[in-house]
């Protein structure tokens, strides 16, 4: 057991290896239902991102899938990252230039990432869309919004 989401809180302790399994389902059904190929290493890639609780960049990926025989050519990691971006199963920090893996996978929803400065975790929340009266006041429609959120989570508050 370690420290990670539950109930979509990765700043909570949960069963980890439920969680995975429990992800890879909801992206397996997700896959399925919109006739998307999830690949080995586009499987093993988000195995990566789910173990590790916290965004990591392209070639942490790439070295990870690199030392498990996928390739080592920096192609191999974008292309499965760009993937999962693109089917829902994976969200790019755009703060820090990495990759997390979706909490919500194949759902539409507005993301909202708590990032801990102290020791990475990076948790994913429902954006209430605060824009959604000022848009529609002038007439704009929102095709995506992501809030990235920065500060100190409940643990290394505690420490």
């Amino acid at each position: 057991m370690s420290s990670s989401p539950s109930n979509g809180s990765e700043f909570e302790r949960h069963d980890h290896d439920a969680c995975i399994r429990t992800a890879l389902s909801a992206a397996d059904a997700a896959c399925k239902a919109r006739s998307l190929r999830l690949t080995p290493v586009r499987r093993r890639t988000l195995e990566i991102l789910l173990e590790a609780h916290e965004a990591l960049g392209a070639y942490d990926v790439l070295a990870r899938l690199d030392a498990e025989g996928f390739g080592a050519k920096p192609p191999v990691a974008y292309r499965a990252l760009s993937f999962l971006v693109d089917a829902g199963l994976a969200h790019r920090i755009e703060r820090l230039n990495a990759f997390v893996a979706c909490a919500h996978p194949g759902a539409d929803h507005d993301p909202a990432f708590l990032i801990c400065n102290s020791c990475g975790t990076v948790a994913e929340g429902e954006a209430q869309n605060a824009l959604a009266p000022s848009a529609a006041a002038v007439g704009f429609e929102i095709d995506r919004t992501v809030v990235e959120a920065t500060g100190i989570c409940p643990s290394c508050k505690d420490a």
